[in-house]
């Protein structure tokens, strides 16, 4: 039996921490297929979970890591056959079941992705849950109705993952995009990616959020919660549509009807870990072509496996900027 690396989480006696191990396959939690990893990468739900902080895992010992991309290993299901480039990601990846911070993944067979002929793993993970997340919201919001022509898009959080591919993709689809940003050093990379304003948060008075205030966005995407997500809500437009993605400030949400009833504002809730193949299938091949965000791409910082556990505090300080995707296998590896 081949043994192999993984960056595994543990609980004893309340405490929990994450070390790499090896591990031999019958070890993996149960699934039809095997996946060879090639890439994985950080999410801020990877960060939460590596030291118990967040309570993110539901299930000790687990593997982390929330997204993997590689090739199929082998297949017990007849839909996926040894050398399939595949995604895996959400549903209860690195959470309640084994996830891509292992060189060897197995999953059940409804939970895999192909991966776009014209995307690579590496593509893929520059991208990874974020990526799939901020391009998932934007097409929720143009199915409630959001155009170029409705006016401009706010996005919170936006240096981070989920922020900087939906700044790009918005912008290279035709968005005015207004990055909300608690780091207003970083204007220069957010309008690099297409933003053509960028509003420092602290300039937004959170104490005094009126129930309806100047009628601003027609959209917005938010990572934080909490009072930007109010004050986002009481600055819409008539039939301005918020999609609500994250909770980096705070998962409470203090508001009025006010901004539903006399103004038609869409509160959009983007749910990626449960969101059927067929959409998984649609966003994916979105941002392998018209969606692919080119700039994101070219500013990612790789970085290899044994590095891993020395980058999740900067997500939880909220000091990152875009995408850190993590090389689990060598680049000689298909």
């Amino acid at each position: 039996m081949q043994h192999f690396k993984a960056y595994r989480t543990f609980e004893d006696n309340k405490v929990v921490s994450s070390r790499f191990v090896e591990l031999g396959e019958d070890e993996l939690d149960p699934g039809d297929v095997v996946v060879r990893t090639k890439y994985s990468t950080i999410n801020y739900k990877d960060a939460l979970s590596y030291n118990g902080v967040g309570r993110i895992m539901r299930k000790y010992p687990t593997n982390a890591g929330v997204d993997m991309a590689g090739t199929v290993e082998s297949s017990k299901d007849a839909r996926w056959k040894r050398g399939d480039k595949v995604i895996v990601h959400a549903y209860d990846m690195g959470v309640a079941h084994d996830g891509g911070y292992s060189e060897l993944v197995r999953v059940p067979a409804d939970w895999v992705v192909r991966r776009p002929e014209s995307m690579t793993a590496f593509d893929a993970m520059t991208l990874g849950t974020a990526g799939f997340t901020a391009a998932l919201a934007i097409m929720v919001m143009e199915r409630n109705g959001l155009i170029p022509a409705s006016g401009p898009v706010a996005i919170t959080g936006a240096t981070g993952g989920v922020g900087s591919v939906a700044v790009e993709i918005l912008a290279k689809i035709g968005y005015e995009v207004v990055a909300i940003t608690g780091k207003p050093r970083e204007g220069d990379y957010l309008k690099a990616l297409g933003a053509k304003d960028v509003l420092a948060r602290d300039a937004i008075d959170l104490t005094r959020i009126k129930p309806l205030d100047k009628s601003t966005w027609a959209g917005a995407i938010d990572n934080l919660g909490g009072d930007l997500l109010a004050w986002l809500l009481s600055t819409s437009r008539i039939a301005g549509t918020v999609a609500s993605v994250g909770l980096a400030a705070d998962h409470r949400l203090n508001t009025t009807v006010m901004p539903f009833i006399l103004r038609g504002v869409h509160l959009l809730g983007v749910d990626s870990v449960n969101a059927t193949m067929s959409v998984r299938q649609t966003v994916w091949n979105k941002l392998a072509v018209e969606w692919r965000p080119d700039r994101v791409h070219d500013q990612v910082r790789t970085i290899e496996f044994d590095e891993l556990p020395t980058h999740f505090d900067a997500y939880i300080k909220g000091t990152n900027r875009g995408r850190t995707v993590v090389r689990i296998a060598p680049d000689s590896h298909p």
